[in-house]
């Protein structure tokens, strides 16, 4: 193998990891209220107001939810949104 090769193989490797599923996460707090996140969601993430409503209730019960899966690019724009909304929110590695 030479270092063209070499090179390649690494954009490969770094295009691979860019391209891994992500999960947005939504996290419990003790000031926003389930309709207002209900409606975030509903806005933000596209949800149907029945999956908004199974979201916000995992949120509450289990601390957090994976409200949406996709790539950090197509997140990254919609957990700023729920972030400037004041709710808690991250991206991670989906599992």
């Amino acid at each position: 193998m030479n270092l063209f090769d070499t090179e390649i193989q690494e954009q490969e490797d770094v295009l691979v990891v860019e391209q891994k599923q992500r999960s947005l996460v939504v996290y419990n707090d003790d000031f926003n209220t389930f309709d207002f996140v209900i409606e975030s969601l509903i806005k933000y993430c596209g949800h149907e107001p029945e999956q908004a409503t199974q979201c916000t209730y995992l949120i509450h019960y289990k601390g957090q939810c994976a409200v949406k899966n996709g790539s950090y690019k197509q997140l990254k724009p919609i957990c700023e949104a729920l972030l400037e909304k004041g709710l808690t929110a991250k991206i991670e590695y989906a599992n």
